[in-house]
């Protein structure tokens, strides 16, 4: 079983930054893939940013240029860097990790983008 914790989400404002952060405990193995993804009001989930566990990244359109996923494998933790971020931004993020057909979810991290 594994187990994701996110933390980092809070109030940011326009143009501004923040990261989030997702440990996983348990054992995720060797082949994985981990990833954000984010739900607006109202609307559906959708993929943010994912990287593999050979380190192979992908990124929604909306998002390029501005977030950048990154992990550190020691501690078993991946980033979400998110930058120059808008009103459309906000949404809970939660993180996620595919090991095969299985697929874990973190509880979600709020994060509201407003002057």
């Amino acid at each position: 079983q594994v187990q994701l914790v996110e933390s980092g989400g809070g109030l940011v404002q326009p143009g501004g930054s923040l990261r989030l952060s997702c440990a996983a405990s348990g054992n995720p193995s060797s082949f994985y893939v981990m990833g954000w993804y984010r739900q607006a009001p109202g609307e559906q989930r959708e993929m943010v940013a994912t990287i593999s566990s050979g380190g192979r990244t992908d990124y929604a359109d909306v998002v390029k240029g501005r977030f950048t996923i990154s992990r550190d494998t020691t501690k078993k933790t991946v980033y979400l860097q998110m930058n120059s971020v808008k009103p459309e931004d906000t949404a809970v993020y939660f993180c996620n990790l595919r090991r095969g057909l299985e697929i874990f979810w973190g509880q979600g991290t709020q994060v509201p983008v407003s002057s």
